[in-house]
This record gives structure tokens, sequence and C-alpha cells, in this order.
């Protein structure tokens, strides 16, 4: 086949996940688009002299694309999103989906109107160590699952989050929708449903004090994360240059019931000195759990109980390693501990970002925009994710009372699993 002509729309934070599209004699980017004169600047960095820089990202059609990736802030991923679905174009977009449940439905609808093909960036489906705890659950380790409990320290938080346009309400509605989404795609996953009731509490804890705020503009114009993060900054009201609206929770604790009857529990804390997610799940025989994620390219374990009770046992019955340094594709070898080892996981198609996660997302994402075909990620399971953060920080903010949230409409269910669904 010949090279899909690849755009992307959106050269900031997460821009150079679209860098592993450039692949010679499969893929290649050709475009670029973002009306901010230093990220243009960045694409030429990124994507090379021969890339076609725009302004705007309608003009990006005269390069005739195959494909593009919508990287932009998620406050403005629906209506390029919706652009390039309309004319054809395959799409990945960056998530979470879309700040509103409407937003997310419009471009459900729009996909299944014109036929295009969508995909969303929920790289964590990829990432081996969830990938090593969904095999397990489907292997029947556990029993049937009946709880999934996520713990996310979000020891970056301050630099990450609180220090752009991630801090205000009107462009995120809130971080348990827009840092949430990650981990309740994950729990959907892991737990093989949707959610349907949730309870949340949760405040501004400990950032909201903090009166080192930036003047002037409330987006860092001409800048990325890259250019203030800083990792020596400790305690949390250490941290300079605050964004100046604060008005998102830093602080949040949802629970939810899903449409099968699991129960899921999810913790959000901004101000940890360590930053990682443990995820457990829960069956009727047995029980696992992480310890450390591979995110950062560090060890991780995922370690299964499920032949005795006792006391804690950090030997486990079943001990599943990851190694800190992936060994090169083709030898996984790598010693773990406890009662029953396996050998450790590398990452699919190379370690690359987020524990090599970000290079599988890419990889299946031309793969599917070049052949079409089912997909680890879905667009019906991104959107889940946003409706139950959207329906959870409402509760948080109206004291913790129970939100009901609302399935997709059947039809767009239907047409996605006859298209997409694995």
């Amino acid at each position: 086949m010949a090279e899909l002509r690849i755009g992307v729309v959106g050269i900031g934070q997460r821009a150079p996940l679209a860098v592993p599209a450039n692949r010679p004699g499969t893929a290649r980017v050709v475009s670029c688009a973002d009306p901010d004169p230093y990220a243009l600047a960045t694409a030429r960095e990124l994507f090379g002299p021969e890339a076609a820089l725009h302004r705007d990202h309608r003009d990006m059609l005269a390069d005739s694309l195959d494909a593009v990736f919508v990287l932009t802030p998620d406050f403005v991923h629906t209506e390029p999103v919706r652009f390039f679905l309309a004319a054809g174009v395959a799409v990945f977009v960056e998530k979470p989906l879309a700040i509103t449940v409407a937003d997310c439905d419009a471009v459900l609808a729009e996909a299944a109107r014109t036929g295009t093909r969508l995909y969303v960036g929920h790289n964590l489906r990829h990432l081996p160590v969830l990938r090593r705890m969904r095999a397990l659950i489907e292997q029947g380790a556990i029993g049937t699952v009946r709880s999934v409990w996520c713990r996310h320290f979000v020891g970056h938080g301050g630099d990450f989050y609180f220090k752009d346009w991630h801090a205000e309400r009107a462009r995120t509605t809130g971080l348990l929708l827009q840092k949430g989404a990650h981990d309740l795609d994950a729990m959907h996953w892991l737990a093989s449903g949707y959610s349907r009731t949730v309870v949340a509490l949760g405040g501004l804890t400990v950032y909201g004090d903090n009166p080192h705020r930036r003047e002037g503009a409330a987006t860092a114009a001409g800048r990325r994360m890259p250019d203030w993060f800083d990792a020596d900054a400790w305690p949390p009201a250490a941290l300079r240059d605050l964004n100046p609206v604060i008005d998102v929770e830093d602080l949040s604790m949802m629970l939810s019931r899903l449409d099968n009857g699991v129960f899921t529990s999810y913790q959000q804390c901004h101000y940890t000195p360590d930053y990682w997610r443990n995820y457990t799940v829960i069956g009727d025989e047995g029980r696992l759990e992480n310890f450390g994620d591979g995110l950062s390219g560090e060890e991780a374990t995922v370690k299964v109980w499920n032949k005795r009770r006792s006391g804690y046992r950090p030997d486990a019955d079943l001990t599943v390693t990851f190694p800190a340094d992936p060994p090169e594709p083709g030898n996984a070898e790598h010693p773990g501990s406890g009662a029953d080892t396996e050998e450790g996981v590398a990452a699919e198609d190379g370690d690359g970002g987020h524990g090599g996660a970000d290079a599988a997302l890419v990889a299946e994402f031309l793969r599917f925009a070049a052949q079409g075909g089912p997909t680890e990620t879905s667009p019906v399971a991104a959107r889940e994710a946003v409706a139950a953060g959207v329906a959870a920080t409402a509760s948080l903010r109206a004291g913790g009372v129970p939100v009901p949230v609302e399935p997709p409409d059947p039809e767009i269910v239907r047409y996605f699993a006859a298209h997409q669904a694995r």
C-alpha cells in the first residue's frame, strides 16, 4: 500500500506522540496546524522541513491527507474532529474525547453518519501492566470480578495541571474528567462494564491557597509544560507561576456501580510525593494488584493472591514482573519472584513513551486508518469514561449526591460494535 499521508492538529505537549507515525513506507507526517507561531516552530523540529505548516486546520485538506492526529487542548477537540470526519479523513483524537457528553455524542454521531474511521487515544489499554492484569482476569485467575479500585497518586500534578488551562473548569470540566477519564476507561475495561450510578466528594485543598499565580493571560502562550516543570520543587506550596485561574479540584474520590453489577472506587490526588497508579481488582476467588505501573520506565509487578486465606503475604501466589529497562522485542525474559512466576512482558513495538503504550497506540491507529478492523481502544468506551467523569464531577460539586450516568444511543453502540469492536 502507498504511504499514509498524516496530519497533526495541535503542536502542544502531546505532539511528540505523532512522531512515530513517520514510518517510511507506511506513513509520513506531511501537514501540521496550530495558530501559535511557537507551536509551528516546534512542528518543524518534530516533523522536519517538508511538512506543510498551517495556522488553520481547515487548510490541511489541500495536503491530501489520509489520517490526522487531533492533539489540541481538550476543550477544542470537537470542531476539528468533526471537520475531518466529515471530510472522510481517519481521525486519532487524544483522550479525553471531549469535555462534555454532548460533544462526545456529536463526534460519535458524525463518525457513524460518515462512516469515517475514529480512534481515541486511550493509551492505558496498551500499557503492559494493565494488559497482563486484564489477561489474568480473562483467564479466571481471580474468579468473577466484583470490584475494581484505583488510587492515582499524581505527584507532578502541580506542574502538569495547575500552571495552564487544565486548572480551569471552563476548559476541562474538572480533573475527575480530564485526568480521571484515563483511569475510568481502564477500570471499565478491567471490569467489562460501564458506570451507571456515581457519587463523589473532593475539593481544592492545596493549590487554591497558593498565592503565587502567573500574571497576565490565563494561558501560557509560547510555553509548554517542560518549560516550567521543576521536579525539585517540594513541598507543593513551593510551586510558583501557577495559573491565574484555579477552580478545579486537586483531591477527588469517586464510587460507582457499573451496568454489570461491579462496584468501583477511584481516588485522585495531585500533591503526593510519588507519581503512579495502583489498581486492585477483587474477584470472588482472588485478588490482583499492581505495584508500580511502568509508565516512567521503572520496574513494576502484578501480584495475585488466589490460593488460600492468610495475613498479608508479600510473596503472593503469582508475581508477574516488568523490568525497569524493557528487553529488546523478541527477548522478553526477565526473572520474577514469589511462589509462582511469569516472565516479564516487554512493551509491544518497543519501549517508547508511557512504558511502550504510546508506540503501540500509534501502530494500532496506523493499521486501523489503513485497513480498518477491531481495535483495543473504543470510541464508545471513551464516551462512557467522559460521561462517568462528568457525572462524578456533578456529584462532587453537589456535596456527594448520587448522579446517574446516561448510556449512549443504542444505535451508535451497534454501529461501533459492527465496525470496530474487538
